[in-house]
């Protein structure tokens, strides 16, 4: 202690000469190594009761504290070899020896297969994995041959295969080929919300007679202005859900009618007609004023509510799945108009149905064997003996063409370009009783 304070008083003298100062501080610090054990304990600390307390070496230099930190490394490296050489390393049953040194490569990270443990399925191969799942995957297609799959090729072999209706516009983007089907599902199971039920007996100055004139009617309008076939069918869709709802007067009929047509007009055509042009071809019995108020009125009644299957468009379908001539397809468009102006089948049969008589009638108006096949069966989802029914009304109609004063349907449909269907005969087989 004596030597250190007689290095702190020269230290204090020589402190104006950096030199020396420097050196003399140097060589005091190799001759007395023994006083870095004794720093910080100049002070002597007691306790409450006043005894001195052990002192406690605290070693600062930089090769002691590195080779701590070597030391802890070393321990920690020795630590994770023991372990990994534990689960590694056993020969005959006996745990191998630890490794003698550390090295940087006991630190290495192990392998990805070694820490994945996470999944129970890790302890099996991925070839085994994919070997069972193949197996379970053929389990379940041996138990599903066995349900309703085995029905459903038993049936088409029964049947034949499936005629492909839709092949020749494979193509054609317009044909929506792909979504085809769906559609005309949503079209089966939308087509009653646009139906309506006997309405005649509220009505107190209307009766059917008096509707089947405006519809003779209204198909003469239509072929006058070169309308499309929606255009027709969509207008007798308005007039009987309008006259459903609302009473109506006798000299308001033929208003209604020709609202519905301007309706189903700007609906359906590219050019729709002029205002103008339904006063004229009304013989000027209504205002512009009175046509554009029962559109209103239509509208309002009806809640704008135009998207609705009328049996156009199943006729379009059937007629492709019949997959015959122009001359049937006119047929079938001669025996679904009769079908709309007689009210008792406009109003008891669903739009479907009446498409699929008229395919089945005029099948058998034109001697077509068989009347009806597996195809058609498929398409319109009806029997030959769900038709029958509604194919000898229409049959019927057909009849009838030329008696009384509508002559409508029978002027459009005697000409050339319409292939004069309705100078046929009508089938005789569906008028037998």
């Amino acid at each position: 202690m004596a030597s250190r304070q007689v290095i702190q008083q020269q230290n204090r003298v020589e402190e104006g000469v950096p030199g020396v100062n420097k050196q003399k501080n140097m060589a005091a610090e190799r001759k007395n190594r023994r006083a870095l054990g004794d720093i910080g304990n100049m002070v002597t600390i007691r306790d409450v009761n006043g005894k001195p307390l052990p002192q406690v070496s605290r070693p600062v230099t930089r090769s002691f504290c590195a080779q701590l930190l070597a030391n802890a490394q070393a321990a920690a490296a020795a630590e994770n070899s023991k372990c990994l050489a534990v689960n590694a390393n056993v020969v005959d049953g006996a745990q191998a020896q630890p490794a003698k040194k550390p090295q940087k490569r006991a630190a290495a990270k192990p392998k990805p297969e070694e820490i994945i443990v996470i999944s129970p399925d890790s302890n099996e191969d991925k070839p085994k994995a994919k070997a069972k799942a193949k197996a379970g995957e053929m389990s379940l297609k041996k138990r599903s041959l066995t349900l309703t799959s085995t029905l459903s090729a038993r049936s088409k072999a029964a049947c034949g295969p499936k005629v492909d209706i839709d092949a020749a516009d494979a193509n054609n983007h317009l044909a929506v080929v792909e979504y085809i089907d769906e559609i005309y599902q949503f079209y089966k199971s939308a087509e009653h919300e646009g139906m309506v039920g006997d309405y005649m007996d509220s009505q107190p100055e209307i009766n059917a007679k008096m509707r089947a004139i405006l519809v003779d009617w209204l198909v003469q309008v239509h072929s006058k202005f070169d309308l499309s076939p929606e255009t027709l069918y969509l207008t007798i869709n308005l007039v009987d859900r309008y006259l459903a709802w609302k009473k109506t007067e006798r000299k308001e009929l033929q208003l209604v009618g020709l609202g519905a047509m301007l309706i189903a007009s700007k609906y359906e055509e590219i050019w729709a007609p002029e205002v103008n042009d339904l006063v004229f071809i009304s013989d000027r019995t209504y205002s512009c004023g009175d046509i554009l108020a029962m559109e209103k009125k239509i509208l309002g009644q009806l809640e704008w509510s135009l998207t609705v299957p009328t049996p156009y468009v199943f006729l379009a379908r059937f007629i492709k799945a019949s997959m015959t001539d122009a001359k049937v397809e006119n047929m079938v468009y001669l025996l679904g108009e009769l079908a709309m102006m007689n009210y008792s089948t406009a109003i008891r049969y669903s739009p479907s149905l009446i498409a699929a008589s008229a395919v089945y009638a005029a099948r058998c108006a034109l001697s077509i064997a068989p009347a009806w096949n597996e195809t058609l069966r498929q398409h319109t989802g009806f029997s030959e003996e769900q038709l029958m029914e509604c194919a000898k009304m229409l049959a019927t109609f057909h009849s009838m063409l030329l008696d009384g004063n509508m002559r409508g349907i029978y002027r459009k449909y005697q000409g050339s370009d319409r292939e004069a269907v309705a100078l046929l005969p009508p089938a005789n087989s569906l008028l037998l009783p």
